[in-house]
């Protein structure tokens, strides 16, 4: 009798695990999720332009150009939602003297594809690329990632030349994330997209700044820290008491001045 109740539940287990190795994208990836809305308007100089990917996919993106500017920010957000919900921190982007392409990644803003590491890669690849067709060339690039966007940014980052790398609420890892979420899975096991970060930061060589809030409740601050810490290259960190989605206060944007005064020597 012990015997098939052991049974029984190693069989409901193995169901439980089959189900979220199916479905993992699900639980990962939220492109009709809009949580962070403003009634925030995009600048008058926005244009909507269509990327194009290596493997043939459009991505709606948002584009600001002054030709003025010395830095241009190829903006990767995180997973959920669409740029609605980013207006504030464009519009602040452009108020810094900054250009910006804010790319939206494959099955979300009802571009075609499907999510995964290796294609969201694709697509920041394919945004750096576009930026350069305008002539902009990477060392006038800052990466700057947001959430699930800072794994593509480090991925990138290790592999051009890019000006500075800002990380807004990094993790270590996405299996390091889904073990807090999920402590009954085997998730190292399971988990296609790894987004593994804390493995590849230290071969970063450009600036880095690294921003997290102390009361975040999707990725750990310890996370962040921890991050931070493994980085070789040089660095500059702005932790504070936000949550996720982090705020574009004052004490922010000092943040974000300060490093774009060391890639702007008088």
């Amino acid at each position: 009798m012990k015997m098939y109740l052991v049974l029984g539940i190693l069989s409901i287990y193995l169901i439980v695990v089959v189900f979220f190795y199916l479905y993992q994208k699900t639980f990962l990836y939220f492109p009709n999720e809009d949580n962070y809305l403003t009634s925030e308007v995009i600048n008058i100089d926005n244009k909507i332009v269509k990327v194009k990917t290596s493997d043939k996919i459009i991505l709606e993106s948002y584009l600001y150009i002054n030709k003025k500017n010395a830095q241009t920010i190829l903006f990767l957000h995180g997973n959920a939602g669409t740029l609605k919900s980013r207006i504030y921190k464009l519009n602040k982007f452009k108020d810094l003297g900054l250009n910006y392409l804010a790319i939206t990644w494959r099955g979300f803003s009802r571009n075609k594809g499907e999510p995964s590491e290796h294609g969201l890669t694709l697509d920041g690849i394919s945004g750096l690329n576009y930026l350069n067709n305008l002539g902009i060339t990477d060392k006038n690039i800052i990466i700057y990632g947001e959430s699930l966007g800072t794994g593509v940014a480090v991925n990138i980052a290790q592999l051009r030349k890019v000006s500075a790398l800002i990380l807004e609420s990094p993790y270590t890892s996405i299996a390091n994330v889904g073990k807090i979420k999920f402590p009954f899975l085997p998730v190292n096991f399971i988990l296609k997209d790894k987004f593994n970060s804390l493995s590849k930061i230290e071969n970063i060589k450009c600036p880095i700044l690294v921003m997290h809030g102390f009361n975040d409740t999707i990725v750990p601050f310890s996370m962040g820290k921890e991050l931070f810490e493994k980085i070789k290259s040089e660095k500059y960190s702005f932790f504070t008491s936000d949550d996720h989605m982090m705020r574009f206060s004052p004490e922010l944007i000092k943040s974000i001045n300060n490093l774009l005064k060391l890639l702007r020597p008088e």
